[in-house]
């Protein structure tokens, strides 16, 4: 390059920190403007195998590894007596067959210190409060840590705020998402679980006995505590009393999670989520782009925030490296294109959980292992996989897979 170009990224999160490593190592100047300060909490702490493919390209796999998170193998699915595993190793896609469950305070700050070591600036508590991209140099106005305003441009900007979603607000490109409002309460905890059956590699997710969209995570950590977490419809968890009677409540009717958790320590307050669902009327425009939730977000069920997120990070400093060094580009083929194509995969298959047909597949006992393979797949994050006849056609594959299975 004859001269450096300057790079803003909002938010220090996963996306933020694969994007700004990616663009450390091209030789860009990086800039990341993050409001809170690290550590702080966040959701979303069950990674998926494909992760771990953008994490290498970012030059951050091996830092990861050496960090002493939950090794994650796969997942288990439970609903009254029904149990079935995936085993990601046994996936139908080339790639990564295991992974991690993270504290997502511990792992983003683990990603955010390692890309500083790489040289990547990172200003805590900085908070974009307006943004202009009329000119050919996007401009935005920022508080530093002590509330003072200052003005910083840069040649291209990625919000990569997640559920801060700061250029969708400012820019009003908020859009609301196909997929029904629902609520979410979970919290951490000391699990004393003592079931020798009990297996910590893989996330639980357990279907509610009665009611087959009420649903339940279980992601245990390496330190002996646990993210618990139950998702169903707004109303009913208002009808149940505040959000502490409501999580009570609704855990005490999952029996397969009471006799596991009965030694448990319930010594975190529960936090809320509703309406998490989010989605944009672009995800680029003049000098932006949009990264991970900051775009859209599905929903919890298949972990796949980070994935996406990740997977947007590696798609947008491909694109923006091109624009940068004077090529041609097309950010609706190579970045939104490409990135729906995974994220469609994946809405298929919530859509799927929610009306109840992937259960029907899930639970199936008489799964083909060559079918399986390629479901696994999905749920291991590889949905960008097209050799795999459940991405290339997701949702008619798995709409006769599911009446083949609720038929025999």
């Amino acid at each position: 390059m004859s001269e450096t170009k300057k790079v803003i990224i909002i938010g220090a999160g996963p996306s933020g920190s694969v994007a700004a490593a990616l663009l450390q190592k091209k030789g860009y100047q990086t800039i990341i403007l993050e409001r809170e300060q690290f550590p702080r909490f966040s959701i979303g702490e069950s990674l998926l195998p494909q992760c771990m493919e953008f994490l290498e390209q970012a030059g951050l796999l091996d830092v990861v590894n050496q960090a002493g998170f939950q090794l994650k193998t796969g997942a288990a699915f439970l609903h009254k007596q029904q149990y079935s595993s995936f085993c990601f190793s046994d996936k139908f896609s080339k790639g990564f067959g295991t992974t991690f469950q993270v504290l997502r305070a511990d792992f983003d700050h683990l990603l955010a210190k390692e890309v500083q070591k790489m040289g990547v600036i990172i200003h805590w508590q900085h908070e974009v409060t307006a943004a202009d991209f009329s000119s050919s140099r996007p401009k935005l106005t920022v508080n530093n840590e002590k509330g003072q305003p200052y003005q910083i441009d840069a040649d291209f900007v990625l919000d990569a705020s997640g559920f801060g979603r700061v250029l969708p607000r400012l820019l009003n490109l908020d859009k609301r998402s196909e997929l029904p409002v629902r609520q979410s309460l979970y919290t951490h905890l000391e699990d004393k679980i003592d079931c020798t059956k009990y297996n910590r590699n893989k996330i639980w997710i357990v279907v509610h006995p009665e009611m087959g969209d009420i649903w339940y995570w279980l992601i245990p950590f390496s330190n002996g505590r646990c993210s618990l977490g139950v998702i169903a419809k707004p109303e009913l968890i208002d009808s149940l009393g505040n959000h502490q009677q409501a999580f009570q409540q609704l855990i005490a009717q999952e029996p397969n999670l009471t006799r596991l958790l009965k030694n448990a320590v319930f010594d975190t307050p529960i936090n809320s989520l509703k309406g998490y669902s989010t989605d944009v009327s672009d995800l680029y425009g003049q000098g932006y782009a949009l990264l991970g939730n900051a775009g859209e977000f599905l929903d919890p069920v298949f972990s796949s925030g980070v994935t996406i997120a990740m997977k947007s990070a590696c798609l947008a400093v491909d694109v923006l490296d091109r624009q940068l060094s004077n090529q041609t580009v097309d950010w609706q083929t190579d970045f939104v294109d490409t990135l729906q194509q995974g994220v469609d995969t994946f809405r298929t298959y919530v859509n799927a959980w929610y009306d109840e047909s992937l259960q029907d597949v899930i639970f199936y006992d008489k799964q083909q292992a060559n079918i399986k393979a390629m479901v696994c797949s999905i749920l291991a994050g590889y949905v960008w996989d097209k050799k795999n006849p459940y991405v290339k056609n997701s949702r008619a594959r798995l709409k006769t897979l599911a009446e083949l299975c609720r038929d025999d």
